[in-house]
C-alpha cells in the first residue's frame, strides 16, 4: 500500500505585532527614530516595518474598544494616536513617490531657511536634541540649565516631564478645558482621563504640545519662546498670572520644526552666540 504523501507545510505569514505591552510600543517608538536617520535604506527598511504592523487598523481595533465598553483604557487611546501618526509617517517613506518626496524636500529647505533666519537676527544657533517623544522636555531642559534655573543633574526629559505632568495634576481648571479626549473632540475629559493623561506624559515617551509649554512656563516661572517657520515666528508663552519678574527677564528659546526631522514634530533648543555661552557649551552635553 502505497504511503500517503505529507502535505507542503503552508508558509506561515508573520504575525502582525500588536500593540498591548511595552514592548511593541518601544518597537513602534524606535522605528520612528530610525525614520530620521540619514541612511535611506534604513529609513525604507523601517517605514516596511511599520506598514506591515498595520497600525491604522491597531489603532482603530483600540478606540473601537473603548467604545464598545470592552476596555476603558484612556492610554490606549494616546497609543492609538501615536499608531496612526507613525502609519502616516511610514506611508511617507513609500517608494516610488517622487512628487511627495520633492514636495517634503523643498518644505524642509524653506523651513530650514526660515529658521536659521530668525536665529541669526536673535544671535543664537541651534543646538539639535535627539529626535525622539522627550525631545520638547530635552530642549527646554537644555534652555534651563543654560539659564542656571536647575541644576546640570536636572537638565533631563525626566525632571522635566514630571514638573510639567505634576503642575497640570495640581491646576486642573487651567487645562482641562483645552484637552478633549482622542478622537472625542465634542467633550471634554472627565477627570480620571485628565489625570491618566498626566500620569502618561509624566512617565512615557508621548509627545509634548501647547499645553505642556505652558506647564513648564508656569512650574519653572519662566517665559518660553517657541521658535517657528510660519507666523507668527515667535510663540511666546509666559505665565501672565504671576507677579514679575519672572526669572529675572530671562528666556528660554526653542525651535519647532514641522518639516526638518524624519519624525515629524520636533523641538530643538536654541543657545545664545557669545563668549559667556561658549564656556557653558564647555560643560554642557
Amino acid at each position: 500500500m502505497a504511503k500517503k504523501k505529507k502535505a507542503a507545510p503552508r508558509a506561515m505569514t508573520p504575525p502582525i505585532p500588536i500593540l498591548d505591552n511595552a514592548e511593541d510600543e518601544d518597537l513602534m517608538n524606535d522605528l520612528l527614530a530610525q525614520l530620521d536617520s540619514k541612511d535611506n535604506s534604513m529609513d525604507t527598511e523601517s517605514a516596511k516595518v511599520l506598514n506591515d504592523m498595520e497600525l491604522n487598523k491597531q489603532a482603530d481595533n483600540i478606540d473601537r474598544d473603548n467604545a464598545n465598553g470592552k476596555r476603558k483604557d484612556p492610554k490606549g487611546r494616546f497609543i492609538a494616536r501615536q499608531a496612526r501618526k507613525a502609519a502616516a509617517l511610514a506611508k511617507s517613506y513609500a517608494p516610488g513617490n517622487k512628487d511627495e518626496d520633492a514636495r517634503l524636500e523643498r518644505e524642509a529647505k524653506d523651513e530650514e531657511k526660515a529658521i536659521n533666519k530668525i536665529c541669526n537676527d536673535l544671535n543664537v544657533h541651534l543646538h539639535e536634541i535627539n529626535p525622539d517623544g522627550h525631545c520638547l522636555f530635552s530642549a527646554v531642559a537644555d534652555q534651563l540649565a543654560l539659564l542656571g534655573i536647575v541644576p546640570k543633574s536636572q537638565a533631563t526629559y525626566v525632571h522635566a516631564r514630571k514638573q510639567a505632568a505634576d503642575y497640570m495634576a495640581s491646576h486642573i481648571d487651567e487645562f482641562i478645558p483645552f484637552l478633549p479626549p482622542p478622537g472625542d473632540e465634542d467633550r471634554l475629559m472627565t477627570q480620571e482621563e485628565y489625570f491618566s493623561y498626566c500620569t502618561t506624559m509624566r512617565d512615557t515617551g508621548v509627545w509634548g504640545g501647547e499645553p505642556e509649554i505652558l506647564a513648564l512656563s508656569k512650574a519653572y516661572h519662566v517665559s518660553i519662546h517657541v521658535i517657528q517657520s510660519s507666523k507668527p515666528s515667535i510663540v511666546v508663552h509666559e505665565p501672565e498670572d504671576m507677579p514679575p519678574p519672572i526669572q529675572n527677564g530671562r528666556v528660554v528659546r526653542i525651535s519647532y520644526h514641522r518639516r526638518m526631522y524624519g519624525l515629524g514634530e520636533h523641538y530643538n533648543s536654541l543657545r545664545p552666540n557669545t563668549s559667556f555661552s561658549g564656556a557653558l557649551q564647555a560643560i554642557m552635553p
